[in-house]
């Protein structure tokens, strides 16, 4: 089954017509997603505007990267330590 990739712009336009009454059931059906979909989509981006949707994503690329820096300090800080106290 081809997996379909909705950027943000389509997901909010999505929950903007359920918004206006369009029923989840057929919204699902419209867009090929299913129901849990377009709750999930709902969790995570109702209430927004596209422009707020970018602003996510850029935080949390920005997130993963500031917390793989901070993995690869602790392992070289430990690294480190163990040079020094002489188990290496």
């Amino acid at each position: 089954m081809k997996r379909n990739r909705h950027t943000e712009e389509q997901i909010i336009s999505i929950l903007k017509a359920n918004e206006r009454g369009v029923s989840i059931a057929e919204l699902a059906r419209q867009n090929g997603v299913t129901e849990q979909t377009i709750y999930r989509w709902k969790a995570k981006y109702s209430g927004m505007e596209v422009s707020e949707a970018k602003r996510l994503r850029e935080l949390e690329s920005e997130n993963a990267r500031l917390k793989k820096l901070l993995a690869e300090s602790a392992l070289d800080n430990a690294a480190l330590k163990e040079i020094v106290s002489g188990k290496w």
